[in-house]
């Protein structure tokens, strides 16, 4: 063994004994390897294991023409405490796809088409395993979406992260053509709000939701929840919406504004892209919230109005389009697989109003 060989072994055991493992780190890079590969596209150059992800930017609209004026839209994003809830169930693989969803869905608000994803997955003590399910499900989700995983940061952290906890961000680059930014700003009282379903409670609420079922058994089969255990339902993935925004655009719908509904629920998210002297009037009876955010408000003993700001109650994602597309708007998400319904219509004023009104009987010859 060589004098430099020797140096290199001891202190690879030395920063071992100080709590981090180099070799744990390559395991996990090669565990993830293959998923991350399958992401890459011709506009990537270069493979894993660069100092930087380098990517050829080309762009091009759906209709495969040069954008006139691209604009790139960018978001970071974590996917909060629902990190614990994945230790609990053990199930790791559902945290990539949401941190790329959730990123992907809040740059599809300004019409944005994603590009490329960057992750960062960190430990207190690196466990290569479940990285590379973080890393993988990321992978395949990024895949389903078209989007390149060009790179990321996987960190192990003794003293920083409490052994058996990990923490996840990510950051997402789309672009728009600046022509078809969507921004809101000709949403007009009378327009048709039309929703779409979450998918469970996405990427948000996780600290009222640990709070309010701690005390329960995860892994019971509840009659409550159709059968299903707590550990089935909590970690099911946040879902992507980029697809049904392009039925819509296939269709020619005007979407006139999109809202993501995540932290802040139904009563911070949409204000976001309202004009002035505009707001929304949501009709509480056009959908049922699923049986999860009811035990979650019961058992937290947590007042309806608030259950509306700190989870998403069930609706993920929100299309603004004018009155008279309404129903082209709900047949071109039918025929694309999405349940839509019209859950609301925007009215003079401003904010979110909470009604049990049938707003379907203002919009002529609309049904959901």
């Amino acid at each position: 063994m060589t004098e430099d060989t020797q140096a290199g072994k001891q202190a690879g055991s030395a920063y071992e004994r100080a709590g981090v493992s180099i070799d744990a780190g390559h395991r996990a890079v090669a565990l993830m390897k293959n998923a991350v590969a399958r992401t890459h596209t011709p506009a990537v150059l270069g493979g894993i294991g660069g100092f930087g992800g380098l990517f050829r930017a080309q762009f091009t609209g759906a209709d495969g023409q040069p954008m006139t004026d691209p604009v790139l839209v960018a978001s970071t994003d974590g996917v909060g405490t629902k990190t614990k809830v994945a230790v609990r169930a053990g199930k790791f693989a559902g945290l990539g796809a949401d941190i790329v969803n959730h990123c992907a869905n809040d740059i599809l608000v300004q019409g944005a088409r994603p590009l490329f994803f960057l992750d960062y997955v960190a430990m207190g003590v690196l466990r290569p395993e479940a990285v590379a399910n973080v890393v993988t499900g990321a992978a395949q989700a990024c895949e389903a979406l078209g989007v390149a995983l060009l790179g990321g940061e996987t960190a192990e952290m003794p003293g920083v992260y409490v052994e058996g906890e990990l923490d996840i961000v990510g950051t997402i680059v789309g672009v728009v053509d600046r022509p078809k930014l969507i921004d809101g700003s000709r949403i007009c009282p009378s327009d048709a709000v039309i929703a779409l379903p979450s998918s469970g409670l996405h990427t948000n609420g996780f600290s009222l939701a640990r709070m309010a079922l701690d005390g329960l058994d995860w892994q019971e089969a509840r009659a409550d929840l159709g059968g299903q255990s707590l550990a089935d339902v909590l970690p099911i993935p946040h879902r992507a919406y980029g697809p049904a925004f392009d039925a819509l655009t296939a269709a020619d719908v005007d979407v006139r504004g999109m809202a993501h509904i995540t932290g802040g629920g139904l009563v911070d998210n949409p204000p976001r892209i309202f004009p002035a002297g505009v707001g929304m009037r949501i009709d509480t009876a056009s959908w049922t919230v699923p049986p999860l955010f009811e035990l979650i408000l019961e058992r937290a003993n947590v007042a309806r109005a608030e259950g509306f700001r700190a989870l998403n109650m069930g609706v993920g994602f929100l299309f603004i389009v004018p009155a008279a597309e309404a129903q082209a708007a709900l047949n071109a998400l039918q025929a694309s697989g999405e349940t839509p319904w019209v859950i609301g219509i925007m009215t003079e004023g401003s904010g979110v109003e909470f009604a049990e009104a049938q707003v379907e009987d203002k919009l002529t010859g609309v049904s959901s």
